[in-house]
């Protein structure tokens, strides 16, 4: 059963990381074009800017999840670091509970923000609901409290390698 959640925890993860990477190199691509139509052509196109902010809202959403699982998210550890070796499981244990309650909030709170925005639309992309805009909130802090609590009962696993499980599966069968 622990392979399991950690198999699905790993496409979880991977996933993350092909969605946060695209919303970057997507942005990286918008942003120029709208610079070059606004000084080049003379004319601004009116999406590049809030179609970049989604994106910059994407990745930061589920990048931080992916990076909190890859324990590379930014850590503050001066105090803790500086407490007796007794003290230090306690507190890591706290900091997780507290991760897991942020993660919840974000959950509970992102999806009464999508829920009360639905109805309104964007001014610069009017087929666009607010609510959408809003959906990395919720769906962040849903997989950042899938990986806090895999890291509460399963253990860290920044340290272990996410084996390609495709690569895994043809190797079986050439075998």
């Amino acid at each position: 059963m622990k392979n399991l959640l950690l198999r699905i925890n790993d496409v979880i993860y991977q996933a993350c990381i092909w969605v946060a990477g695209t919303a970057i190199v997507v942005m990286a691509l918008i942003i120029p074009w709208g610079i070059f139509a606004r000084y080049v052509l003379g004319s601004g196109a009116g999406w590049p800017e809030p179609i970049a902010i989604m994106l910059m809202v994407l990745f930061t959403f589920i990048g931080a999840a992916a990076s909190y699982r890859a324990g590379a998210h930014m850590a503050v550890t001066t105090f803790t670091d500086r407490l007796s070796p007794a003290w230090q499981p306690s507190i890591s244990l706290l900091v997780q509970l507290l991760m897991a309650a942020i993660a919840l909030f974000m959950t509970i709170w992102g999806i009464k923000l999508c829920a009360a925005t639905w109805n309104q639309f964007m001014s610069t992309l009017p087929t666009l609901r607010v609510g959408i805009s809003y959906a990395p909130i919720p769906v962040g802090g849903f997989i950042t409290l899938i990986f806090v609590l895999e890291r509460l009962f399963l253990g860290d696993q920044s340290h272990r390698r996410v084996v390609n499980f495709e690569l895994l599966e043809d190797s079986k069968e050439a075998v």
